[in-house]
């Protein structure tokens, strides 16, 4: 998983929060990775009810966009590539649409249709090989989605050869878990955190605090949290970086988030987080902003509406980039 987002659970609504509401946290493995759910009620039953019904919404859409799945609409739209328009259920459709949006307003560094170089790139790190520069080129020709053909009205799309194949594995998180806290919201429980394996949106703060606490790594480690604290609500935060899966070679640290105009991971060290309005938007401009140069990933994220913080270790030191308005977020001491 690349996002590296620590909650701190452990801090949240220990004493400031009234007698009649409590958090009730669950956790359940889905997608992958431990999907962390905070609810604010004051009924247990209530909260049990509704962490239940998010993840069997969960599941749901897991069962849409997994390209791990073999019998998702995702992959079954890949598995028939070639053969024609495919049509699209709403859910498929709605993130088809906000992907194709990413890809046209990241400078095409975020693409769903990524699907063969991370096949390739996935089963290379597995056995530790470090693919010919011939097949990666060869690969990248079933890369683009600017090959795909939408048709609009009927929502439906044409994958036009059978090597090439989608992977939302960018976006889907976040978006999970923005449907997570809109559903919560839409049945009265404001104050929330879904936790997406890292990919995480939040709703209301809890009553007396002003925010749910999120701890950021340092660059290039697992488990060191940077001394300051982001201070959240109502919005949603993902972060990326090369911490937990890469592959080196002839010295060079090739990241699992691949540019798919070049076919390779990027080699720079940096751990890029962002915070949005929506899930979705957080989760791909953190991939693409782990690709485009500084000045373009903010030039992206002022655009969006959404504020960006990269830091990265050079000749031993941490340095620092950031949004003007990402400031805002940090913990007050």
């Amino acid at each position: 998983m690349r996002t590296i987002i620590l909650i701190m659970i452990g801090l949240l609504l220990i004493s400031s929060v009234s007698a009649q509401e409590r958090k009730f946290h669950f956790v359940q493995n889905k997608m992958g990775s431990p999907f962390n759910l905070i609810i604010v009620s004051s009924d247990s039953l209530k909260a049990l009810q509704f962490s239940n019904n998010c993840f069997s919404l969960i599941d749901s859409f897991s069962h849409i966009y997994s390209d791990y799945d073999s019998t998702s609409e995702l992959s079954k739209l890949s598995i028939n590539a070639g053969n024609g328009f495919q049509s699209c259920s709403p859910a498929l459709w709605d993130l088809f649409l906000i992907s194709r949006q990413a890809y046209e307003k990241s400078l095409q560094s975020f693409d769903i249709s990524i699907g063969p170089l991370s096949t390739l790139w996935r089963a290379k790190r597995k056995r530790r090989q470090f693919p010919d520069s011939a097949t990666v080129i060869a690969t990248k020709e079933n890369v683009g989605l600017a090959k795909i053909l939408w048709n609009d009205s009927l929502h439906q799309i044409l994958i036009p050869n059978k090597s090439m194949h989608l992977d939302v594995g960018g976006i889907a998180k976040g978006y999970i878990a923005q449907k997570v806290i809109d559903y919560l919201h839409q049945n009265g429980i404001d104050a929330a955190l879904a936790d997406a394996g890292g990919d995480i949106s939040i709703g209301k703060a809890p009553p007396g605090i002003a925010g749910w606490i999120v701890g950021v790594n340092v660059p290039e480690t697992t488990d060191d949290l940077m001394s300051r604290k982001l201070l959240l609500s109502n919005c949603s935060v993902a972060t990326s970086g090369d911490a937990y899966q890469y592959i080196e070679h002839e010295g060079i640290k090739y990241s699992h988030i691949i540019d798919p105009r070049t076919g390779y991971g990027v080699s720079y060290q940096r751990n890029v987080t962002v915070i949005a309005k929506d899930g979705a938007t957080a989760d791909w401009l953190a991939t693409a902003c782990s690709i485009l140069s500084i000045e373009d990933s903010k030039k992206i994220c002022n655009k969006m509406q959404a504020e960006l913080f990269i830091s990265s270790i050079e000749n031993g030191n941490l340095v620092i980039s950031q949004t003007k308005g990402f400031k805002q977020y940090w913990e007050k001491h």
